[in-house]
């Protein structure tokens, strides 16, 4: 009687095959491994540095706060005595918001403010809350009466007044699309529109943003005479899309312009029409460079928000910071410094969100 046997199949070195999941668990833990000492290093490099600027956020607070106070008690002596000198040094010295240095605020000051605008933004929402479960039965009412709705008016938390801005932000963006990336492939498409529109991109892209906002109040002004309705987030959304679209605009005339010229011939023996040649051939070998413009009017366009909403009074990061510079209160040099923190970091995000939709829609690899 003839027995077969049944062997496990072996790999090239005689071990028995593992199952794909466990080998890719095995690469991917051995690519971890390789990596670790690399992300520690990175990872220790930004948290020393981190430090470092604490310290010398700290050290440059302390050294003003001295300086801001031996002005004043100097200021106290010279114009009313030794007497009411010994009185600010110890007001001073007392930590009383009336005779405090109001100059660069310390680190745990600012950490102290965040957690102010925190608390106040739940008080705000809870405020709304009330507002809406109060005027519930009368709003009903007045809609089926054909009135409009009771809206809370109270005003708008640190946290409200970030989304504002980034609604703003989303808003200008989608008109910066809109408008440069069509204009970017015709006349990237005919060599002729290109050099007609030379003199105009170059005239128009280094306008600063305050003069592309008077330019666009005044025509919203005259567009929305007689209307009662605020037009601030209006104007302020079309001034930042025009302040930062043309580096979308360039980058796509260029990119369409660049495509290879072997790929057009091939659209024209195919008898492709202009609408297939634009999304099949032209625009697959742009995106990069498309890409690359909307990254940049991303940061141009969070960066000319805060001065655009400041001058539109939009209820946005720039009114915050415009309205706490001018109250003038203890906490307002804080307050301040939480804008800017926020608004860096925010900013740093947006461009990570589009390096990573870049990534994914290109098939070049996009630079950090």
């Amino acid at each position: 009687m003839i027995q077969t046997t049944i062997e496990r199949p072996v790999s090239e070195a005689g071990a028995t095959q593992s199952h794909p999941l466990i080998t890719r668990a095995s690469v991917l833990a051995e690519r971890f491994r390789k990596s670790l000492p690399g992300t520690l290093k990175s990872l220790g490099i930004t948290l020393v540095s981190m430090a470092l600027f604490l310290a010398v956020w700290q050290v440059s607070a302390t050294y003003l706060y001295g300086v801001e106070a031996n002005a004043r008690v100097e200021r106290a002596l010279s114009e009313q005595g030794e007497v009411a000198a010994q009185e600010m040094r110890d007001c001073i010295a007392s930590g009383a918001v009336s005779c405090k240095p109001n100059t660069l605020p310390a680190p745990a000051e600012v950490w102290s403010a965040a957690g102010k605008l925190l608390a106040d933004h739940r008080t705000i929402s809870a405020d709304k809350a009330a507002f809406a479960a109060k005027t519930a039965p009368l709003n009903a009412t007045r809609l089926a009466q054909g009135l409009d709705a009771i809206t809370y008016t109270g005003r708008p938390s640190f946290v409200d007044q970030i989304k504002t801005s980034l609604f703003t932000v989303a808003v200008g963006m989608l008109i910066a699309f809109l408008i440069a990336v069509p204009i970017g492939i015709i006349i990237g498409l005919n060599e002729n529109l290109r050099q007609a529109f030379n003199w105009f991109i170059q005239v128009f892209k280094p306008v600063s943003p305050v003069v592309w906002l008077l330019l666009v109040f005044m025509i919203v002004k005259t567009m929305t005479l007689g209307s009662d309705n605020d037009t601030s987030f209006l104007i302020s959304a079309i001034s930042v899309g025009l302040c930062s679209m043309w580096a979308t605009l360039v980058n796509t005339s260029v990119g369409v312009s660049s495509v290879n010229q072997e790929y057009i011939n091939v659209a024209k023996v195919l008898k492709l029409g202009i609408s297939k040649k634009i999304f099949k051939v032209v625009l697959p070998s742009a995106i990069p460079l498309i890409f690359t413009g909307l990254r940049i009017t991303v940061s141009v366009a969070w960066m000319v928000l805060i001065a655009i909403e400041l001058l539109a009074q939009s209820p946005g990061l720039g009114s915050f910071v415009w309205e706490e510079f001018q109250n003038g209160a203890n906490d307002s040099n804080a307050k301040i410094l939480v804008a800017m923190f926020v608004i860096g970091l925010i900013g740093f995000l947006l461009d990570r969100v589009m390096y990573y939709v870049q990534q994914s829609v290109s098939f070049e690899k996009a630079l950090a």
